[in-house]
């Protein structure tokens, strides 16, 4: 078992150094030296991110100073200026969202127009035929209504004269009872 391990630990230690010298051995034979053009960027870059770095650095330090100096003040005019931010912080969003709100209705606006100039005709056909099958709709449904309408109607003219006559048929029964001398109730059992 540890010779195995060894043997393992050997191949793994002498293929590392075959991978390194062939790294090596590539990069100086394909590159004889940094080209220069990279030699410029290297050389123009660098002053410049360094002379930014240090003015984060400056701009940095100022900040903490000025915060430090400040803090008091904050602190001093708090309820004065906290509800004056507010105003701001809530008139700027309310501007911001108009503004988004107006370029969102602006820009849908534009596409539709766009898409109608685009289509053309083939739009104006399809909206014809749209507008027509509208119609056609309306037209079924106002028939149906009337339909509809009519056997209402004829349902409870049915019912008013079976009514009558349920009616008279009573009044009737009633003058031939008085007529007999003796009184019937008459009750209508509901179905």
């Amino acid at each position: 078992m540890a010779d195995l391990y060894q043997q393992q630990t050997v191949y793994r230690v002498t293929q590392h150094q075959a991978d390194d010298d062939y790294n090596k051995s590539s990069y100086f034979q394909d590159n004889n030296g940094p080209s220069t053009s990279k030699i410029l960027a290297v050389v123009t870059l660098l002053p410049l991110g360094g002379t930014l770095v240090a003015l984060a650095g400056l701009s940095f330090t100022a900040t903490l100073i000025g915060l430090a100096i400040t803090t008091p003040l904050f602190l001093l005019f708090s309820p004065i200026l906290v509800p004056a931010a507010l105003v701001i912080g809530l008139s700027v969003a309310g501007f911001l969202t108009s503004g988004a709100f107006g370029i969102t209705g602006l820009s849908s606006l534009s596409w539709i127009a766009n898409y109608l100039r685009r289509t053309g005709p083939y739009a104006s056909r399809q909206l014809e035929l749209a507008k027509r099958q509208t119609q056609d709709a309306a037209g079924q449904l106002g028939q149906r209504t009337k339909e509809v309408g009519q056997k209402i109607h004829n349902k409870s003219q049915e019912g008013g004269r079976a009514a009558a006559t349920h009616e008279s048929g009573r009044d009737k029964d009633r003058d031939r009872d008085q007529e007999s001398g003796k009184t019937v109730e008459v009750q209508v059992a509901k179905k």
